[in-house]
């Protein structure tokens, strides 16, 4: 890689077009990093290159070196490229292939449609797929050739052209083009010269099938750069700014370091700020994944995208735009997506094997044949019988099919899988990390015990607390209430209501003065009730201290309680060989009663949103494979950094979007049916491509010998695609674990 010489260096992000497997990534990634000063990432996935040069390098001399590698290369903001949906033209391809295909196929396989002249109308309906359909395969293909090397989009390439090469001029200068000439339905093993034999089912065929494959992979694979799309919508879009004495509303990208701004009850803070005026306290989840809100005062600092929760407040804006906390989560996003290298598709591995020995073995025939004293139509026809065998039909479904049936039992469960390259990782991963709250937890504030002062009944703790609670915004005062509410039928309403900013609630209940918060408020406490909230906070619970007429009479703990398939969860991981960690943003006493519940050994506590993704790159510098599970924003690089990502569905859309896999239900035992489910269907895939080839590895001997008539290969490649479909179909009876 060339070293930069120049302490300027500049980056920019370039589009990139014409990419089809991971190959193509590293291609243009060793093109760029040989220019003097660049330093370049490649991303397949998202079809991005990022750029680092120096002053003395221009974007046009890095578009230049992409389309020198045969690829097209452009800035995102370029107003010549319209910006569409990408996989709508594929859409179209892929639609037009398939009306003109299924003629062609039927054609060729009922002797009933084979009426006169119906070779000609079958080659004017396969030339258009063959050339126009499969363009993307021959451009690759050309590509791959200029560089030496071989691909799925090689083998697709040769095989095609060589069944359409063969089938014109088998029409124009060989018997095929006779009228009335007919495909009888035989299966006899005899030698011939090929004059009366087109294979243009299996060209139009075999285009068709993989453009289906490619388009359904594309359409997974754009959703990749949503969730720096997700990201950006999380954040405010208009603000209540003070200026000249008065507010106004602006939009946020108005709003400039130092300004003054309003931040109202149940409203997001618009940016990064400190407070300046009021109390409350501010639902940080979203970003830090917190459960238990924050209390901020005068003073306090406040991130962006968080929601104030009860208090007015006015917050002195100290980062605006791409220096706030939320910009700087969305760049290690971006960086992790860029970061992670995505497999190169099996097909393509073996391809560039399978390539280069049919080649050879092509090239063979024909010489031995020639050699050997054999006509030299003969020995072409074998030839390129070898070369259109090797193409398989199955070949283009081992994928696609898996991955549907798959995707879709996936989808019956509540697990979306994004792509196939999601699947290799599922087989090597051996450590799981798990976010604790909202993941291993519920994520919401539960009460969880009442402990009452000598001679007062819990009961009535908790209706007085719940009646005053019932008026509060507070996440935790929602809590109280839902708790009092599951054990009376109805709450008194309270009078003289006050809330009492970051510390508490006051009001009036049945007659006598109650007063609901922090211990701060009132003079002394019972020893007993103090021991309880000691050995609560301990656990990493919240206790809430309840007063009448200014003397303590309880204690009444909340806290996010772990769900209750948790502990299942994890014991179905380590049944699958993961070792699972709990990392969490919440202090070490809190992350390891939480893990003691569900039986996890080892925890990462106390680690802000950034470092999430600094623990996964740890491990993985480590030589694990890791997966991670999470559910909000402060999670998103992490899911993104991961080898495997899995999104709570219940989370933020950032998270879904990051991760590799969604689980729609809200149960960490659907994490365990994902990993089985996937690594299943990952099988399946492998399954599929051994017999893909197995079926026409075993027909090259008789092609090599100049046996094979047209039945006999549409035979072996119709029985390996029915057998892929059928392996295929079996995922439909896969069963999650309980």
């Amino acid at each position: 890689m060339a070293g930069a010489t120049n302490t300027d260096m500049s980056v920019v992000e370039l589009s990139v077009d014409g990419m089809t497997c991971a190959s193509c990534a590293n291609r243009i990634e060793k093109k760029l990093n040989k220019i003097d000063g660049v330093t370049a990432t490649v991303n397949f996935a998202t079809e991005k290159a990022r750029v680092e040069f120096a002053d003395d390098v221009t974007t046009d001399q890095l578009v230049a070196t992409v389309e020198d590698a045969g690829y097209q290369a452009h800035l995102p903001s370029d107003p010549t490229v319209a910006e569409d949906d990408p996989t709508r033209a594929l859409r179209r391809r892929l639609l037009i292939c398939l009306a003109l295909s299924v003629p062609v196929v039927a054609m060729a396989m009922v002797p009933a449609l084979q009426f006169t002249y119906w070779q000609w109308v079958s080659l004017a309906l396969a030339v258009p797929v063959v050339l126009w359909g499969a363009w993307p395969f021959h451009r690759a293909a050309w590509a791959n050739l200029r560089h030496g090397t071989a691909t799925m989009d090689t083998l697709i390439s040769m095989g095609t052209l060589a069944a359409l090469g063969w089938s014109v001029y088998a029409l124009f200068w060989g018997t095929a083009g006779t009228p009335g000439m007919t495909h009888a339905f035989e299966l006899t093993i005899g030698r011939t010269d090929g004059s009366g034999n087109i294979y243009l089912e299996a060209a139009a065929g075999v285009t068709t099938l993989i453009l289906a494959g490619r388009y359904f992979e594309a359409r997974a694979k754009r959703r990749a750069g949503a969730a720096l799309r997700a990201m950006l919508e999380l954040g405010a879009k208009d603000v209540t700014v003070r200026r000249d004495g008065a507010e106004q509303r602006i939009p946020i990208d108005a709003l400039n370091v130092g300004d003054e701004f309003v931040v109202r009850p149940g409203e997001k803070i618009a940016t990064d700020g400190v407070v300046v005026q009021g109390r409350s306290a501010v639902d940080t989840s979203l970003l830090t994944g917190e459960s238990v809100p924050v209390d901020v005062e005068p003073g306090s600092d406040v991130v962006g995208a968080t929601v104030n929760t009860d208090g007015r407040l006015v917050v002195r804006a100290s980062r605006v735009g791409s220096d706030t906390a939320l910009a700087q989560i969305s760049r290690l996003v971006e960086e992790a997506q860029n970061g992670k290298a995505h497999a190169q598709r099996l097909a393509d591995r073996i391809s560039g094997v399978f390539v280069p020995i049919v080649i050879a073995l092509s090239v063979a025939t024909l010489g031995f044949w020639i050699g050997t004293g054999g006509p030299v139509a003969a020995a072409f026809t074998a030839a390129v019988a070898v070369l259109i065998i090797a193409c398989p039909c199955a070949l283009g479904l081992a994928t696609p099919t898996a991955l549907m049936v798959g995707t879709g039992r996936g989808a019956q469960l509540g697990i979306l899988i994004k792509g196939p390259e999601v699947l290799e990782s599922t087989d090597r991963v051996d450590t799981i990390l798990l976010d604790k709250t909202g993941t291993v937890t519920t994520g919401t504030m539960t009460l969880v015990d009442v402990v009452a002062a000598d001679g007062e009944q819990p009961d009535q703790i908790l209706l007085l607390a719940g009646a005053l609670e019932d008026s509060s915004e507070h996440p935790i005062a929602k809590a109280i209430a839902a708790g009092a509410r599951a054990r009376t039928t109805e709450l008194p309403t309270p009078v003289d209501f006050t809330n009492l900013q970051g510390l508490g609630v006051r009001g009036v209940v049945r007659g006598a003065e109650v007063t609901v918060g922090r211990p701060r408020l009132f003079a002394q406490m019972p020893e007993e009730l103090v021991e309880s909230m000691r050995s609560a906070e301990a656990e990493g619970k919240t206790p809430v201290v309840v007063g009448r007429e200014g003397a303590v009479i309880g204690v009444l703990v909340v806290a996010d309680v772990v769900k209750p398939t948790s502990a299942d969860a994890v014991k179905e991981l380590r049944a699958l060989g993961l070792t699972p960690v709990l990392l969490t943003g919440d202090n070490e006493a809190t992350a390891r009663t939480v893990a003691a519940q569900v039986g996890i050994d080892d925890v990462i506590a106390g680690v802000l949103p950034a470092e999430k993704a600094d623990v996964v790159k740890r491990l993985q510098a480590s030589d694990k494979i890791v997966a991670m599970v999470g559910d909000g924003v402060n999670d998103a690089a992490a899911l993104a950094q991961a080898d495997l990502g899995l999104a709570m569905g219940s989370g933020a859309d950032v998270a879904i979007e990051a991760s590799d896999l969604t689980l729609v239900r809200d149960d960490l035992r659907a994490v365990p049916d994902a990993i089985r489910l996937s690594r299943r269907t990952l099988a399946t895939i492998k399954g599929n491509l051994f017999w893909a080839f197995a079926y026409n590895v075993a027909a090259l001997p008789l092609a090599a010998a100049g046996l094979l008539n047209p039945m006999i290969a549409g035979a072996a490649m119709a029985f390996s695609s029915v057998f892929v479909v059928s392996n295929s179909l079996r995922l439909r009876r896969f069963k999650p674990s309980h």
